[in-house]
């Protein structure tokens, strides 16, 4: 009987692998009407970052690897959102979005180990902006990690529930920060009871510091996501984190984020989305803004979609922000205000090779 076992599981082993060749591509255009004059238009943001300019914010070409014991992938990117949100990541590395290999642990395939570098399992909210519900990225979608770079654990015992568990070279890393000899850590528990609920809880244990200066950060990311009738949607997310003030110390400075988006589906190539965001960073953890109120910012959006066919999505959204304080850079000075047009076109293609 094992050798029969055995067999079979050698035979599967030695199926052929499926191949997937993919590319993503989204231009845009935004008009800042505080006229900024630097390159990019505020230091919080990653995406969509440049005034009366036309860019490409992310390309992607992706090779993909399927098998029912293993996977892979190797994804390259260009754009502003790598130059801006992987400026710490030295050489080519930049150039990385994806690459990865998996395999399969059980007999049942729902345990799997990959490690590589990967998307981040915190959020809902893709560095693809495909994917997500509105053009640009909420705040707390921006100042959280895109991407990580480790090993990560995932168990799905059911079609509801999936759990994971990660060790990972920092806060959004790919090359460990120099100095700083302590892995991250990072865990993930999604239940979705039904095919229009989801509900998820992400967190993140680690430093971001060097070794010298050491102070520990807790972070927790929630959202849920309701398809409540056939054409309108919310999706609600939380974040709060905590970082000790000074290394060794028991006082902890917090951060935290609420956003809040609808969207409504108006016929089979139209969506609007609407969203109202805050983002609440006092001390300046993941935003130093040197101001009496740190960064203490609301947000209001609203985005309109056309979709002549699934692969392609043109958006237009007006995004307005206000701090409690000047940290918006205009042409002369700093401003409590903020008010963007912002315009794109996106568009992905895929090819299975079996």
């Amino acid at each position: 009987m094992s050798n029969i076992v055995s067999a079979q599981n050698d035979s599967i082993w030695q199926q052929k692998p499926a191949l997937n060749i993919s590319a993503f591509l989204d231009v845009f255009y935004v008009y800042d009407f505080n006229q900024p004059q630097g390159a990019e238009r505020q230091a919080f943001l990653f995406n969509h970052n440049r005034h009366n300019e036309f860019n490409l914010n992310l390309g992607i070409v992706k090779v993909g690897l399927e098998h029912t014991k293993y996977r892979a992938n190797l994804a390259l990117q260009t754009g502003t959102y790598a130059n801006d949100n992987y400026s710490e990541e030295p050489g080519l590395l930049k150039n990385i979005f994806e690459a990865n290999v998996g395999l399969s642990l059980n007999r049942k395939n729902n345990l799997w180990l990959d490690a590589g570098v990967f998307a981040s399992h915190i959020g809902f909210e893709s560095a693809i902006s495909a994917d997500n519900w509105t053009l640009t990225r909420s705040m707390l979608a921006e100042n959280s990690p895109y991407f990580l770079s480790g090993a990560k654990l995932t168990y799905h015992p059911g079609s509801k529930w999936e759990f994971a568990g990660l060790i990972v070279n920092g806060w959004q890393r790919i090359q460990r920060l120099q100095g700083n000899s302590l892995p991250s850590f990072g865990t993930q528990i999604n239940f979705s009871p039904t095919e229009k609920v989801t509900f998820n809880w992400s967190t993140f244990i680690g430093t971001d510091d060097p070794d010298t200066t050491r102070r520990m950060r807790y972070f927790n990311n929630f959202y849920g996501q309701f398809q409540l009738t056939e054409k309108f949607g919310l999706i609600t997310g939380f974040d709060i984190g905590t970082q000790q003030r000074i290394q060794g110390s028991s006082v902890y400075d917090l951060w935290l984020s609420p956003v809040i988006i609808g969207r409504y589906t108006i016929n089979k190539n139209w969506n609007t989305a609407i969203r109202a965001e805050y983002y609440h960073d006092e001390s300046g953890i993941i935003n130093p803004t040197n101001t009496p109120n740190g960064f203490k910012t609301s947000g209001l959006s609203l985005n309109f979609d056309y979709s002549p066919t699934t692969n392609i999505v043109c958006r237009l959204e007006g995004r307005c922000l206000n701090s409690k304080d000047k940290v918006f850079e205009t042409k002369n000075t700093l401003s409590e205000n903020n008010f963007i047009i912002a315009a794109s076109i996106a568009i992905r293609f895929s090819e299975k090779i079996e």
